[in-house]
């Protein structure tokens, strides 16, 4: 009876060491795995394949933002509707003229046509980002209200949706005031063949005029089109972003005025 009590005892503490084991062992595949960067894979028509590293740890919001919309096809069609020479090249915009947002249809499935907005995350807009703005660097575009008036600098902050950019050169003037979150670590030379199409961009006077030179306004004449844009998030779920109600420039440009928008009728 003794040694038979004595036999349960010495397996129950040889499980017990055997399960502390393969925690162990567990925590310690955790601890040690790699977790790989999102990768985004961009197709352009007639000009190739472009590859991004995404940088969650930078930019958390903007990251998720995007690998949502891009799995779920809002990029698929759009085009580059803006290219600057020696600067950068802009897409992700549905209108294809540089005013559309995402929705929150975009977004997910029990959404609707509302637009929405994501925080900025870089220094200025108290989100400690160091991704510095050279060659090949991925930001998301945002509009600047600052022009209007000087204290819609968090409106200003915090208007990114779904446009996004690709520097072609070190643009040092961004740091800190726009949104990186990613870079080109395949297909740099697609990005700079996207970058020399021909433009149709306003002259000094206002008027229109062919040129490949850079200038503030540059619409390409033949846009290049993404036909498929996709991330690899190698199993990791990144959860939906946080959405913010997007400033309303024109209310606020009436109240400046003093005039009720609802009294205009229409």
């Amino acid at each position: 009876m003794g040694k038979t009590k004595n036999i349960i005892w010495i397996i129950a503490l040889i499980l017990v060491i055997v399960l502390i084991g393969v925690v162990g062992y567990g925590y310690y595949q955790k601890a040690t795995m790699e977790v790989k960067n999102p990768v985004a894979t961009m197709e352009v028509e007639n000009f190739g394949t472009i590859k991004i590293e995404l940088y969650p740890e930078l930019a958390p919001q903007t990251v998720a933002n995007f690998i949502t919309l891009a799995n779920r096809g809002f990029y698929d069609g759009l085009t580059f509707h803006r290219i600057v020479k020696d600067f950068m090249i802009q897409g992700g915009d549905k209108n294809g003229d540089g005013t559309g947002n995402a929705t929150l249809a975009d977004l997910k499935d029990d959404g609707d046509g509302t637009e929405y907005s994501i925080k900025g995350e870089f220094i200025a807009n108290g989100v400690d980002n160091d991704l510095k703005f050279e060659e090949g660097v991925l930001g998301m575009a945002r509009s600047d209200y600052t022009q209007y008036s000087s204290d819609l600098a968090d409106e200003s902050y915090n208007s990114g949706s779904s446009q996004f950019f690709i520097t072609t050169k070190e643009s040092s003037n961004l740091n800190g005031y726009y949104t990186s979150f990613g870079k080109v670590i395949e297909g740099l030379d697609v990005v700079h063949q996207i970058e020399g199409v021909e433009v149709t961009a306003k002259t000094t006077e206002g008027e229109e005029s062919q040129s490949s030179a850079s200038q503030e306004v540059s619409t390409p004449v033949n846009p290049p089109k993404i036909t498929s844009l996709k991330v690899e998030t190698y199993g990791v779920n990144y959860d939906l972003p946080e959405t913010l109600t997007p400033f309303d420039y024109t209310s606020w440009l009436y109240k400046q005025y003093g005039i009720d928008p609802s009294a205009l009728g229409g």
